[in-house]
């Protein structure tokens, strides 16, 4: 068996060989993301690669405590951040539902991460040392948010802004092919939400 590998090894340029070893380690994140974090994720991906590596990290770090003390009721506290930063109610738990799916251990394909889908950068930023803690994350992706709708003065725009990052969104939704549709999915589960 070691003869024939090594021989259909010699047949292979080196070339070829030196691209297997270097997608290697990219295969094997993009299959960890995919299979720890629920999302599909092309395996070959060379995108948001350090996002995906902080992602996973923090995620290993995160799992065995939540196995002990599991998690709270997601729409109770994303009840709860509304009503502390002054959110239209129904609003975050919208957010969350379309972010996550209300799954507090998601991990999308570009790194974003727990339930409120915060990049590492964006979660660093607010002060969250956990993004899987689903009190810590919805409360800063509550936040967040309450800072976009006061920075646009439109729901609609402090969702684009939340997704697309405040300097995508100038007055419009962007067409982007992405958050156009992630505005309207979330303005539904909204409208849902409403009495």
């Amino acid at each position: 068996m070691k003869k024939l590998l090594r021989r259909a090894l010699k047949k292979v340029p080196l070339w070829q060989r030196g691209l297997v070893l270097l997608a290697t380690p990219v295969v094997l994140l993009n299959l960890a993301v995919g299979f720890f974090g629920s999302s599909l994720v092309s395996p070959l991906s060379p995108f948001f690669l350090r996002e995906k590596a902080q992602a996973l990290v923090a995620y290993f770090k995160h799992r065995p405590l939540c196995l002990l003390t599991g998690h709270e009721d997601l729409e109770r506290i994303a009840d709860a951040a509304e009503r502390r930063h002054g959110l239209p109610k129904g609003l975050m738990r919208a957010v969350v539902q379309v972010e996550s799916g209300g799954r507090p251990h998601r991990i999308s394909a570009a790194g974003a991460m727990g339930p409120a889908q915060l990049m590492p950068g964006t979660a660093k930023l607010l002060g969250v040392t956990d993004a899987y803690d689903t009190s810590a994350a919805v409360d800063a992706g509550a936040r967040y948010l309450a800072a976009q709708l006061k920075r646009t003065g439109r729901v609609e725009l402090a969702v684009a802004s939340y997704n697309a990052g405040p300097g995508a969104v100038r007055g419009a939704v962007p067409k982007n092919g992405e958050t156009e549709f992630y505005v309207a999915k979330v303005m539904r589960a909204y409208g849902r939400g409403q009495p």
